[in-house]
């Protein structure tokens, strides 16, 4: 994880959502994360939540402390989601309700995947969450229908013209919105 970003570069954390046992999240995030390396303007920082534990977090401990730093350092963030029962996973909410003015006045957006509606469903509730948080929603996504149909036995992706080109749509709006917030905060604190 970057330390610190220069003025032309921004850190942006890709959180991923799910922990369940045989999930397909490390496909999603594996790429995602490889393709957003390549925009050579991102630090990405990939917080997956398998690892983070957030039920386990307490306030205060070294572990709560680095989650937290990390998100606070954080210009941009990238929400992995799959969809379970026309949400998003219970530990993805833990996760966010954890924190509060870490998520405020940055941008927002989302990968998701799942049957066939591709997660779309989990998204659209997560606006309405990080809308709470003072945070900023992209309106471009990345989602992936049948998802487990998309990809190969190497992670990679069968087709990957429409998920690469939606992906850099995604990237470059978060960009724009990730330096432009931050130019914000440094000339006026959020919520002063």
């Amino acid at each position: 994880m970057p330390e610190t970003a220069s003025p032309s570069r921004h850190t942006l954390a890709v959180l991923v959502g799910s922990t369940r046992e045989g999930r397909f999240a490390p496909v999603v995030s594996g790429w995602f994360a490889r393709h957003a390396a390549t925009h050579p303007h991102l630090d990405v920082d990939v917080i997956d939540l398998d690892t983070v534990r957030p039920y386990a977090l307490r306030p205060g401990t070294p572990e709560f402390e680095e989650y937290a730093g990390r998100v606070a350092a954080a210009d941009a963030f990238v929400v992995i989601t799959p969809e379970y029962n026309h949400s998003f996973p219970a530990p993805l909410k833990h996760a966010i309700d954890l924190l509060n003015p870490q998520w405020h006045a940055k941008p927002v957006g989302f990968v998701s995947y799942g049957g066939i509606s591709g997660g779309l469903r989990a998204v659209e509730q997560l606006r309405l969450v990080f809308a709470e948080l003072h945070a900023t929603t992209v309106r471009e996504t990345v989602s992936f229908p049948l998802a487990w149909t998309l990809f190969d036995e190497n992670g990679e992706l069968v087709d990957p013209a429409p998920a690469t080109k939606a992906a850099d749509t995604l990237l470059n709006q978060l960009t724009w919105w990730a330096l432009t917030l931050r130019e914000g905060r440094a000339l006026r604190p959020y919520g002063v």
